[in-house]
């Protein structure tokens, strides 16, 4: 039997701005939300948590952007439309555009410090 992760959890300093962050980047809804969990299901059946890190059992250790959220997109014009837009809404970037063996990426931080890829494949 295959064991395949179905699920993301990033532990947050407040759930609720969290979601709002989120929620503007992914363009949905969260489908729960409590003050100390918020969860997004994509139509991929994909989930995407945000745990307030003040009460996950065992405490989180590490630190914020030690790990990546990849989010891949179909072409380089649209890695390069989605940097424009979250540039001008104010994201903190953290590498701008580039071309790297894999393809085009760029990578943001959300208000915890986690880091958001996108990214296109080359062709």
């Amino acid at each position: 039997m295959a064991h395949e992760p179905g699920m993301s959890i990033l532990y947050v300093a407040s759930p609720a701005a969290s979601a709002r962050f989120y929620g503007r980047l992914f363009g949905c809804d969260p489908v729960e939300e409590s003050p100390t969990f918020v969860l997004f299901v994509f139509g991929s059946g994909v989930k995407f948590g945000l745990w307030a890190r003040d009460g996950v059992l065992p405490a989180a250790g590490g630190a914020p952007g030690a790990a990546e959220t990849a989010i891949q997109v179909g072409s380089a014009a649209e890695v390069d439309a989605i940097h424009a837009g979250w540039a001008a809404d104010g994201l903190p970037i953290l590498m701008p555009p580039g071309d790297f063996d894999f393809g085009r990426s760029f990578v943001v931080s959300d208000p915890d410090g986690h880091r958001l890829r996108v990214y296109a494949l080359a062709d």
